[in-house]
Protein backbone atom coordinates (compact mmCIF):
# COMPACT_ATOMS: atom_id res chain seq x y z
CA UNK A 1 0.00 0.00 0.00
CA UNK A 2 1.28 3.50 -0.78
CA UNK A 3 -0.16 7.03 -0.95
CA UNK A 4 -1.88 8.31 -4.11
CA UNK A 5 -0.10 11.67 -3.91
CA UNK A 6 3.51 11.80 -2.77
CA UNK A 7 5.97 14.50 -1.88
CA UNK A 8 9.26 14.22 -3.75
CA UNK A 9 11.95 13.83 -1.06
CA UNK A 10 14.42 16.16 -2.79
CA UNK A 11 12.26 18.83 -4.43
CA UNK A 12 9.27 18.89 -2.09
CA UNK A 13 6.95 18.92 -5.12
CA UNK A 14 3.75 16.87 -5.07
CA UNK A 15 3.22 14.09 -7.62
CA UNK A 16 0.56 11.52 -8.40
CA UNK A 17 1.71 8.03 -7.53
CA UNK A 18 -0.81 5.93 -9.45
CA UNK A 19 -0.27 3.77 -12.50
CA UNK A 20 -2.96 2.01 -14.57
CA UNK A 21 -0.75 -1.10 -14.81
CA UNK A 22 -0.38 -1.49 -11.04
CA UNK A 23 -2.94 0.54 -9.08
CA UNK A 24 -6.15 -1.44 -8.64
CA UNK A 25 -8.14 0.46 -6.03
CA UNK A 26 -8.03 2.83 -3.08
CA UNK A 27 -7.71 1.40 0.41
CA UNK A 28 -11.19 0.81 1.78
CA UNK A 29 -12.82 1.10 -1.68
CA UNK A 30 -13.76 -1.65 -4.10
CA UNK A 31 -12.28 -1.69 -7.60
CA UNK A 32 -15.65 -0.53 -8.98
CA UNK A 33 -15.80 2.36 -6.49
CA UNK A 34 -12.20 3.32 -7.27
CA UNK A 35 -12.46 3.19 -11.06
CA UNK A 36 -14.02 6.66 -11.76
CA UNK A 37 -11.48 8.53 -9.63
CA UNK A 38 -8.53 6.47 -10.88
CA UNK A 39 -9.63 7.04 -14.49
CA UNK A 40 -9.75 10.78 -13.78
CA UNK A 41 -6.25 10.74 -12.24
CA UNK A 42 -4.82 8.71 -15.13
CA UNK A 43 -6.33 11.14 -17.65
CA UNK A 44 -4.94 14.10 -15.67
CA UNK A 45 -1.43 12.58 -15.66
CA UNK A 46 -1.28 12.42 -19.47
CA UNK A 47 -2.52 15.94 -20.21
CA UNK A 48 -0.37 17.52 -22.96
CA UNK A 49 1.28 20.00 -20.59
CA UNK A 50 2.68 17.09 -18.57
CA UNK A 51 3.87 14.94 -21.49
CA UNK A 52 7.38 14.84 -22.92
CA UNK A 53 8.05 12.79 -26.03
CA UNK A 54 11.67 11.97 -26.67
CA UNK A 55 12.85 11.84 -30.28
CA UNK A 56 15.44 9.06 -30.34
CA UNK A 57 18.59 9.59 -32.38
CA UNK A 58 21.89 7.68 -32.41
CA UNK A 59 23.68 8.30 -29.13
CA UNK A 60 20.57 9.47 -27.27
CA UNK A 61 20.75 9.08 -23.51
CA UNK A 62 17.60 9.43 -21.43
CA UNK A 63 16.97 9.11 -17.74
CA UNK A 64 14.07 10.05 -15.50
CA UNK A 65 13.02 9.93 -11.88
CA UNK A 66 10.41 7.19 -11.44
CA UNK A 67 9.26 8.83 -8.23
CA UNK A 68 7.63 11.56 -10.31
CA UNK A 69 7.31 10.12 -13.83
CA UNK A 70 4.74 7.95 -15.53
CA UNK A 71 6.75 6.24 -18.26
CA UNK A 72 5.31 4.65 -21.40
CA UNK A 73 7.59 3.09 -23.97
CA UNK A 74 6.14 3.38 -27.47
CA UNK A 75 7.37 0.92 -30.07
CA UNK A 76 7.54 3.40 -32.96
CA UNK A 77 10.93 2.42 -34.31
CA UNK A 78 10.02 -0.61 -36.44
CA UNK A 79 13.03 -2.10 -38.17
CA UNK A 80 15.46 -0.23 -35.91
CA UNK A 81 17.43 -1.53 -32.96
CA UNK A 82 17.28 0.30 -29.67
CA UNK A 83 19.56 -0.85 -26.86
CA UNK A 84 18.39 -0.14 -23.32
CA UNK A 85 20.27 -0.51 -20.06
CA UNK A 86 18.10 -0.03 -17.01
CA UNK A 87 19.35 0.64 -13.52
CA UNK A 88 17.48 1.35 -10.33
CA UNK A 89 18.92 3.57 -7.64
CA UNK A 90 18.09 2.93 -4.01
CA UNK A 91 16.18 5.61 -2.16
CA UNK A 92 13.47 6.25 0.41
CA UNK A 93 9.98 4.84 -0.16
CA UNK A 94 7.19 7.19 -1.33
CA UNK A 95 5.88 9.48 1.40
CA UNK A 96 2.59 11.34 1.53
Amino acid sequence: MHPVAITHPETGRKALYVNPNFTTHFEGWTEDESKPLLDYLYAHAVRPEFVFRLQWEPGTLAFWDNRATLHLAVNNYAGQRRVLHRITLDGPPPAA
